[in-house]
């Protein structure tokens, strides 16, 4: 096993992943079983939490996979029970089931006349079923998890609740705007329930990923030369550090720091930006 940052040591720590299937989430689910944690990947696709059950296991930490559709409560509830059966009762859920979707995405940053005419899907194209279901997985896909899990945390101190936002819960980006507003929700919701937990051992964060470079965006970031697209001279001009994150190993930190219930044991209802310095720049 890969010595972990800090020397976090979450040894015996039931840690539950949502999303465990993603690109950022599997990696954070790989930091955690270094860390010593138990990890129960929950992915509404269950081949690809099994991929990373399997990764895992073949470093020499503890996990198990599991299918799970954070928006369905009853299913929810049965594979809680099922984890706690298995390897115990939670102790750390990370809220990471999340994303975007086409039918709540504008064609164009800035709507322009004739805009309307043209086949180009503007603000006003939007589905409202394409914007709901973003905000559903994003909001309710926090929501539902955390009702759940947390029943097995309360009066059990050293408890945790890290959520996943996102540099758009700052400043929304251009396109997405029902994904900015979920992510925005989320990074209130972590306050809020920071506040009503405070009382019963449960410290609640959030992490807001800046723009990381992976294998899932990188079509999308870089031309077929290698060269980077128009979106990718925009953040890269608007990130300080003047780069993409690496989420193989910068995550980790802030990951393991806000988890590490000694270093931050009075520190809850923040989201850390890891952004490269995003979140701080003004453009001037």
């Amino acid at each position: 096993m890969n010595k972990n940052v800090l020397n976090t040591d979450l040894s015996g720590k039931v840690t539950v992943v949502t999303g465990a299937g993603g690109v950022l989430c599997s990696v954070m689910a790989k930091d955690l079983a270094r860390a010593g944690a138990k990890v129960a990947l929950l992915n509404r696709t269950y081949e690809k939490a099994k991929k990373v059950e399997e990764e895992i296991l073949a470093e020499g930490g503890m996990a198990k996979a599991y299918a799970c559709n954070v928006l369905d409560k009853k299913m929810v509830e049965e594979v809680a029970e099922q984890v706690k059966a298995d390897l115990g009762p939670c102790d750390i859920l990370l809220n990471g089931a999340g994303g975007n979707n086409p039918r709540a995405t504008t064609e164009k940053e800035y709507y322009e006349e004739g805009d309307l005419d043209s086949d180009v899907r503007t603000f006003f194209d939007l589905e409202e079923s394409g914007v709901e279901l973003v905000f559903n997985l994003n909001y309710i896909g926090t929501l539902i998890p955390t009702q759940i899990f947390a029943k097995q945390m309360v009066g059990r101190p050293g408890c945790n609740i890290l959520n996943i936002s996102s540099m758009n819960a700052y400043t929304p980006l251009t396109k997405i705007p029902a994904y900015s507003g979920a992510k925005a929700a989320v990074s209130n919701f972590t306050q809020w329930l920071a506040v009503h937990f405070s009382k019963a051992g449960i410290r609640v964060n959030a992490i807001a990923p800046g723009f990381f470079a992976t294998a899932q965006n990188r079509e999308l970031l870089f031309n077929e030369d290698g060269t980077p697209t128009e979106r990718t001279a925009k953040i890269l001009a608007a990130t300080p550090m003047g780069r993409f994150g690496n989420s193989e190993t910068e995550l980790a930190g802030a990951l393991l720091f806000l988890l590490n219930n000694e270093a931050a044991g009075f520190i809850t209802g923040i989201t850390l930006p890891v952004d490269g310095g995003f979140s701080a720049y003004s453009g001037v």
